[in-house]
């Protein structure tokens, strides 16, 4: 049995499938995105900026401790903004435009957004730590669904960029899941909650991004996520 859940490990099982589903998706979504007039492309991106929306006010409304939700909003933003977070995200993608000799427009937006949509949120947290204990990568595989599904509808509109986000979710939900049995303390329903709430308030962002209402450097607010945990940890 223990021979399994570290062989199950050591393959990153739920990751790796995570990772595929966001690539195939993202293919499919390209394929199709070329095929679809600009008038309809446009109203898909409007139609998934609300539907982010309301995932991240769901999420964001969960919270049970809303000073404590802001107050790690504005130190994270803070922090994200002297860091200039964002910026390298963006050069990450401005390099992986370069290596994959990509001509579209939009390549770097769909690399920024779809990874910041991936990595925040408390299935990266726990089905990580599932999978890297006790090999259960049932909450990362209903994980790779959602993200699959959701990459078809960004890539149709956002391009190949899309695609590459699926290597900013192998490193951080790789690294979450070998480093799993030191991190299983993330799983406390307080920190999760904590987690969940401020992630929330950043999907939030993202939809009023892809809704062009505002941009928001989303990016830059982040580390919004670390100071959550550590408060949910030192005040619980």
């Amino acid at each position: 049995m223990r021979r399994h859940i570290l062989f199950k490990e050591f393959l990153l099982t739920g990751t790796i499938v995570n990772t595929g589903a966001i690539v195939a998706g993202s293919v499919i979504g390209v394929i199709i995105g070329k095929r679809l007039p600009e008038r309809l492309k446009g109203i898909v991106m409007q139609a998934l900026g609300l539907a982010v929306i309301l995932i991240g006010l769901q999420m964001a409304l969960s919270g049970k401790n809303l000073l404590a939700t802001i107050g790690c909003l504005l130190l994270g933003a803070i922090t994200g903004e002297v860091i200039n977070i964002e910026r390298g995200v963006e050069r990450m993608g401005e390099w992986l435009k370069a290596r994959a000799r990509s001509d579209s427009s939009s390549f770097v937006r769909g690399f920024v957004v779809s990874s910041i949509l991936y990595c925040t949120g408390a299935m990266v947290i726990v089905g990580s730590i599932q999978d890297g204990t006790v090999g259960d990568t049932s909450t990362l595989y209903v994980k790779s669904l959602l993200d699959g599904t959701a990459s078809v509808a960004f890539a149709s509109s956002m391009g190949i960029g899309v695609a590459f986000s699926a290597l900013s979710v192998l490193v951080v939900q790789g690294t979450i899941t070998l480093l799993a049995a030191k991190l299983a303390f993330l799983q406390d329903p307080g920190v999760l909650n904590a987690v969940t709430a401020t992630g929330g308030l950043l999907i939030l962002a993202i939809g009023i991004n892809l809704l062009e209402i505002r941009q928001i450097r989303v990016g830059n607010m982040i580390p919004a996520l670390l100071f959550a945990i550590l408060l949910a940890v030192w005040l619980p």
